[in-house]
C-alpha cells in the first residue's frame, strides 16, 4: 500500500471478538502484553517509508494495552532511526466494572483519533474502537468536521465499513469469485471527499476487483437493520447509493446520518469452561450404523459431562474411487466447567475403542488435553460514563466529550431517514451479458474534484454473474419457473455478532429484487436453513442495495470462542443458503455459461 500509489492515511484493523479473548489470555500471562505484537513486526518494514511519504498510520492494534504499544512504537522508531510522533487513545477498558470478566471494552468512536491527528501525531494507536472509526476519525481530522456533521460522518463510516475487512471488498470471500481473477486481491482504499462521499478503489496493477457487487457484499457484512448504530453517528444504510465511477471504482454517495444513541456497546469476554473433541472417520458401507455404535460405546464415558454434541458429516460418496471420498466424519465435541471430565481421559477412552469398534476405525488426531474456551456477550453503558481519552504526542491527556445523542428508536420501529432511500443502481453485468432493466434510473452524479485524502483498510457487491438475464416482458401473468440454487440469482455474505449470525442477500436487477423481496420471507429462510428453526430470525429490507439482511439470534451459542457450531463464525451460512434450491422464474436467471444472452 505504501509503494503502490498515493496514500494519506494507512489503517490497520487488528481486533475482533476472538482477538480480544486471545489478548486477554496474553495479559493474564504478562501484564505488559495485551496488544497485537504482529503490528510491530510489520511496522518495522514500513515505518521509514511511511514517514518519508508523509503517510499517517492509524491502528487499533493497541488492543487491551494501547499505551504499551505506543511505547513500543516509540522504541522501534528510535531503533530504526525514524523521527515519528506517536499518540494513543484509551478509556475503553471497563474490565474492572465487570466481575469475573477476562476483558470488557467499550466500542469508542473516531473523535479520539481525530484529536491525536490534530495534535500532529504520525502514528495513532487505539484500543477497542469501532472498525470504521479508523477511517471516520482521520476523515474528520482532514476536513475539520464537527460532531454534528452527521451526514459527512455517516459517509465516512460507510467507507470505513467497506475497508475494515481488507480484501473482502476487492473480491475476497465473494460469492461470484469465478467471474474474476481473485488469487491475490489488492487491498481496497477509499478516496473521501469533503461531503463524506467516497470512491472505493485499489492501487493500479493490484489483483482482484472493485465492483458494485464486492462493495455491496461488504456493506451487508455483520450489519443488521437499516439503522447502523455507532458511537459518533447513526448511519442510515437505506440511503446508501452505489454508482460506477470507472474500472475498479465504485462511488458511495447519498449517505445520511443521525445523532448517535446515548449508549456505547461493551464487548465482554469470559472463560466459559473447557472443551475437547474427537473426529472419527467412517469409511464405506453402513455409515449410520457405525456412527450409532460409537455413540453407544462412549455413552458411559460421557456420563456427567455438561455438554456433549455429536455431528455426522456425510462427506462420503457411493462407489468412490478414493478412500477419502468414501469416508464420512463423526465429530464429538464436549464442554464442561471441569477440565478433568473432558480431558485426556475422555479422548483416550475414545481412541481405546480402536480394536473393538466399527471396521476401519481411525480418528483424525491423537487424544489431547482439554482446552479452555471463551464466551462473548455484549452489553451497553452510557457514553458519558466512559473516559474516552486522547493521549497526545506531548503526553497531554485530552478528555473527549460524548457527542450529542438521540434517544433510541423503540424495537420494531424505524425512524424515517433524513432523506429518502436512493434509487437502486444496478451493478455492471459481466462481459458479454446484458443486464435486465433496473427498478429506476439513478440520478446523475457529478464527478467530484480530486479526492482530499485516501485511506486504505487491511484486516481479515451487485454481483457479476447474477445479471445477464434476457430482458423480461412487462405486464402481469404466469411466469415459468425452474428449480435452481438461489445462488444462481443472488449473492450472499454472512458473519457473526457474538452468538448471533447475520446473512445479507442481494441481487443485481430491479425485477430480481421484486422477486427476492416477495419470496424470501422469514418462513422460507427457516425452511431453507433448518438449523435456524426455533430461533428468532429478523428480516430487514434495504431497497437501495436490492438486499435483504437476516439476523439469526443465538445460532452461535456463546460466540466464536466457544466453538458451539461447525462454522463458529457463520462465515459460510450465506453460501449454504445460496446452495439451497427453490423455484425461480426462468426469465430472472442468467443463461447457462457459454450460451451467450
Amino acid at each position: 500500500m505504501l509503494t503502490g500509489g498515493p496514500l494519506d492515511v494507512l489503517t490497520g484493523d487488528y481486533l475482533a471478538e476472538l482477538t480480544m479473548l486471545i489478548l486477554g489470555r496474553d495479559r493474564l500471562k504478562d501484564p505488559d502484553l495485551g496488544y497485537a505484537r504482529t503490528f510491530l513486526r510489520q511496522l518495522e518494514e514500513g515505518l521509514g517509508l511511511a514517514h518519508e511519504r508523509g503517510v499517517r498510520i492509524v491502528t487499533n492494534a493497541g488492543g487491551l494495552h494501547p499505551a504499551g504499544l505506543a511505547a513500543a512504537v516509540r522504541a522501534l522508531a528510535a531503533k530504526v532511526g525514524v523521527p515519528v510522533t506517536v499518540a494513543h487513545v484509551e478509556g475503553d477498558d471497563l474490565t474492572a466494572r465487570h466481575e469475573g470478566a477476562l476483558t470488557a471494552n467499550a466500542y469508542l468512536g473516531g473523535a479520539g483519533i481525530t484529536a491525536c491527528l490534530r495534535a500532529g501525531a504520525d502514528v495513532v494507536v487505539t484500543g477497542r474502537v469501532t472498525d470504521a472509526a479508523l477511517v471516520s476519525g482521520p476523515a474528520a481530522w482532514w476536513f475539520d468536521w464537527s460532531a454534528e456533521d452527521h451526514d459527512r460522518l455517516a459517509g465516512a463510516v460507510v467507507a470505513g465499513h467497506v475497508l475494515e475487512c481488507g480484501t473482502q471488498a476487492t473480491g475476497g470471500n465473494y460469492s461470484f469469485f469465478t467471474a474474476h481473477d481473485v488469487r491475490r486481491p489488492g487491498f481496497p482504499l477509499a478516496e473521501i471527499s469533503p461531503d463524506g462521499s467516497a470512491v472505493i478503489t485499489k492501487h493500479p496493477g493490484t489483483g482482484g476487483v472493485v465492483s458494485a457487487g464486492t462493495v455491496t457484499a461488504q456493506l451487508l457484512y455483520e450489519t443488521q437493520g437499516p439503522r447502523y448504530l455507532g458511537p459518533d453517528v447513526t448511519v442510515r444504510l437505506d440511503t446508501v447509493r452505489l454508482t460506477d465511477d470507472g474500472p475498479d471504482r465504485v462511488r458511495i454517495s447519498g449517505v445520511r446520518g443521525e445523532a448517535p444513541p446515548p449508549t456505547l456497546k461493551v464487548g465482554v469476554t469470559r472463560i466459559g469452561g473447557w472443551r475437547n473433541e474427537v473426529v472419527f472417520v467412517l469409511t464405506g458401507l453402513d455409515v449410520e450404523a457405525k456412527a450409532e455404535l460409537v455413540r453407544a460405546q462412549l455413552a458411559d464415558a460421557l456420563e456427567g459431562v455438561a455438554d456433549a454434541r455429536w455431528t455426522l458429516a456425510r462427506t462420503d460418496h457411493a462407489d468412490a474411487d478414493t478412500e477419502e471420498t468414501a469416508s464420512a466424519l463423526l465429530r464429538l465435541v464436549v464442554r464442561d466447567p471441569s477440565p478433568d471430565r473432558v480431558g485426556r481421559s475422555l479422548t483416550s477412552a475414545a481412541v481405546e475403542l480402536a480394536l473393538g469398534s466399527y471396521p476401519g476405525f481411525h480418528v483424525t488426531a491423537p487424544p489431547g488435553p482439554a482446552q479452555p474456551y471463551g464466551v462473548f456477550a455484549s452489553t451497553s453503558v452510557p457514553a458519558t460514563q466512559v473516559p474516552h481519552t486522547a493521549v497526545l504526542p506531548d503526553g497531554t491527556h485530552l478528555q473527549i466529550p460524548a457527542p450529542p445523542t438521540a434517544p433510541p428508536v423503540p424495537p420494531g420501529e424505524s425512524a424515517a431517514p433524513s432523506a429518502g432511500p436512493a434509487e437502486p443502481t444496478a451493478p455492471p453485468a459481466p462481459p458479454g451479458e446484458s443486464a435486465a432493466p433496473s427498478a429506476g434510473p439513478a440520478e446523475p452524479t457529478a464527478s467530484p474534484a480530486s479526492p482530499a485524502f485516501e485511506a486504505r483498510g487491511s484486516g481479515g457487491g451487485a454481483p457479476e454473474g447474477v445479471g445477464g438475464a434476457a430482458p423480461a416482458a412487462s405486464g402481469a401473468g404466469p411466469r415459468e419457473t425452474v428449480r435452481a440454487p438461489l445462488g444462481r440469482l443472488a449473492g450472499a455474505r454472512s458473519g457473526d455478532k457474538g452468538g448471533d449470525a447475520n446473512v445479507g442477500v442481494w441481487v443485481a436487477t430491479g425485477p430480481a429484487w421484486d422477486w427476492l423481496r416477495d419470496t424470501l420471507t422469514v418462513e422460507l429462510f427457516r425452511s431453507l436453513l433448518p438449523e435456524t428453526r426455533g430461533l428468532t430470525v429478523l428480516r430487514h429490507e434495504l431497497p437501495g442495495l436490492r438486499a435483504l439482511n437476516f439476523t439469526v439470534t443465538g445460532i452461535l451459542g456463546d460466540g466464536v470462542a466457544s466453538g458451539h457450531r461447525f462454522d463458529p463464525q457463520a462465515k459460510a451460512l450465506g453460501e449454504w443458503l445460496r446452495a439451497r434450491h427453490l423455484d425461480i422464474p426462468v426469465h430472472l436467471l442468467p443463461p447457462p455459461e457459454g450460451t451467450g444472452t
